[in-house]
């Protein structure tokens, strides 16, 4: 079943931490947005819930090494916290 986000809110430690990654990333990020506004839960993305100090917050893959640290507002409404490695998850 797919699940479509109409709307994405960027918190501005999500766009510093997007300005800062190589090109290529960016676009490869912004290629994956775009798969995750047509359907968060697009097996591409590997989208999945987080645990322990960070329960309640989603992240879906940019690729191997990156994420997009995510909260859903709503069933199709969520707000990007951050973007880089796994670091991220500290």
């Amino acid at each position: 079943m797919r699940r479509p986000i109409a709307a994405v809110h960027l918190t501005s430690d999500f766009q510093k931490s997007f300005r800062r990654l190589p090109k290529n990333i960016r676009r490869l990020a912004e290629k994956k947005d775009r798969w995750f506004r047509s359907d968060a839960f697009d097996p591409r993305l590997e989208t999945h819930k987080l645990k322990g100090e960070l329960a309640g917050y989603w992240a879906y893959s940019v690729n191997y090494q990156h994420r997009i640290l995510f909260a859903f507002l709503g069933s199709d409404e969520v707000i990007y916290y951050d973007v880089g490695t796994h670091e991220i998850y500290r």
